[in-house]
């Protein structure tokens, strides 16, 4: 380890114990997500389980609420409810990617844990550098930087990140999300028999390919990844217009389901679909674990213009990952559901069977800050139902449109704001609450939302309005145990 690294992670630490009473009085932090000790959190990276022992690192700028330099924090759990904050693996402290370790993914060889990670590199007149880079670590915790494997390759700009590693018959993959110098997103393939040396293979996704138009000027966090008969491509465009009820943040996530060729190194795909319809989720990522289920986490955040405007910032913090879900591809769509493990986070068992006349109705027993509701809709008459949480958001079923609308205020400008999708018909909904977030799951995972949201702390009020007859279970939900 050099003394700039060395440096680096002692001044980390002096910042998060400076801090460490301010964040944990904020009323918003939540209770059963991961979150950074102070500072800024953004993209998930290197999941894996090894040797028993899930690790989730993450994007941390542990030295203000905004993007800087990024470092590579981590957590380790065995069972995904029992958490140790582990020490940093990745800090910016090298000639390639002194302006940040960049996101990336982690892969188990012969015993060792490898990181391929992007370092990024800005020069004194702007221009940008980037370097495809590996660490590699025997116990998981400690890491040892290799270095630059994978130089910029002709036909793209700097904007070349994010490596996803897997091994696939004998040889190793991995994707980049990338711009080309056309400035326009698509997905770069690379192929290795040793980890260190990787050979060009072509673009296999992006602008002008499998039928598509322009599609974004950049392509973040690709995962390509075999699921239920299909090869499923994960990718973050930038630059996608609104269009109707689709690509209403400022940058979306979604996935491609199609079949990957490894040895013409050629993917035929279907059309984008968005991952989750709501205000807050990008650059997801996915790993198998022991048991076989491949399991994803997300960002819970956006970086728009109001995420400066949050008020966890006044704590010296912004931003969480999501729960952790389990994916299955059914009937040609991707669905997603919280992990079984959450179940044990569950007290306070509640149950009703509530008969609504059209009028809010405030079930006592229901409300709560770290809430899950299981929401069975048996009847519904007069084509609306709505769910209203703690005064903040409102969730609305219009059957006569076949939508679903999430609302929530804007933290900027304090105005209503919307999220909606298209559902055949409802009958499930699954909402999980924690003091600042939302994650509601439809029809077990067919659709969903995900948002943060900034309720009066004292306000657990939830309310349930519409012509319906509903089945209504609800748990009090313990937080993470964090050590």
């Amino acid at each position: 380890m050099s003394e700039n690294d060395q440096l680096l992670r002692l001044w980390a630490r002096e910042v998060t114990d400076k801090y460490h009473i301010t964040v944990q009085q904020d009323p918003y932090r939540l209770h059963y997500h991961l979150m950074p000790p102070v500072g800024l959190l953004n993209d998930p990276n290197g999941l894996i389980q090894f040797k028993g022992v899930y690790h989730v690192f993450y994007q941390w700028n542990p030295f203000e609420t905004a993007h800087g330099a990024k470092f590579w924090g981590h957590y380790t759990s065995r069972d995904l409810l029992h958490w140790q904050e582990e020490p940093i693996a990745l800090a910016p402290s090298e000639w390639y990617d002194k302006n940040g370790c960049y996101s990336g993914s982690a892969i188990e060889w012969e015993g060792k844990m490898y990181l391929f990670y992007t370092g990024n590199v800005k020069q004194a007149d702007g221009a940008r550098e980037t370097y495809q880079c590996l660490a590699v670590s025997e116990d998981g915790i400690h890491f040892e930087k290799v270095g630059p494997v994978l130089q910029l390759p002709k036909g793209y700009t700097a904007h070349f990140r994010d490596p996803k590693v897997w091994r696939q018959g004998d040889q190793w993959f991995m994707v980049l999300g990338a711009q080309t110098v056309k400035e326009q997103g698509a997905v770069a393939l690379f192929h290795s028999k040793d980890l260190y040396e990787w050979e060009e293979a072509g673009t296999i996704a992006g602008s002008g390919l499998n039928g598509l138009d322009d599609f974004g000027y950049m392509w973040e966090c690709p995962d390509l990844i075999h699921l239920d008969g299909k090869d499923i491509l994960l990718v973050s465009p930038q630059g996608l217009e609104a269009s109707g009820r689709d690509y209403q943040n400022l940058f979306q996530s979604g996935y491609f389901a199609g079949e990957l060729d490894e040895r013409e190194f050629a993917y035929e795909h279907g059309p984008f679909t968005e991952l989750d319809r709501g205000f807050d989720f990008y650059a997801p990522q996915t790993f198998m674990d022991d048991t076989g289920r491949t399991i994803l986490y997300g960002w819970m955040g956006m970086t728009d213009e109001a995420e400066q405007h949050q008020p966890t910032i006044s704590h010296r913090w912004v931003h969480a990952l999501t729960m952790p879900r389990e994916l299955h591809f059914e009937n040609g769509c991707l669905y997603q559901s919280p992990l079984d493990e959450m179940k044990g986070l569950r007290e306070n068992k509640l149950q009703a069977e509530l008969v609504l006349d059209g009028a809010g109705q405030f079930p006592p027993p229901i409300g709560g800050k770290s809430i899950e509701l299981m929401i069975e809709l048996l009847e519904l008459q007069g084509g609306k139902f709505t769910i209203t949480l703690r005064n903040s958001a409102e969730l609305i079923y219009d059957a006569n449109k076949n939508e679903v609308i999430l609302k929530r205020r804007n933290v900027k400008t304090g105005a209503l704001e919307s999220r909606t999708c298209v559902i055949s018909s409802l009958s499930r909904i699954h909402v999980f609450l924690d003091h600042s977030s939302l994650e509601i799951f439809l029809n077990g995972g067919e659709k969903v939302f995900t948002a943060r949201y900034f309720p009066k702390p004292d306000d657990e009020s939830i309310a349930f309005s519409g012509e319906a007859v509903v089945r209504v279970e609800k748990w009090d939900l313990q937080g993470f145990v964090v050590d």
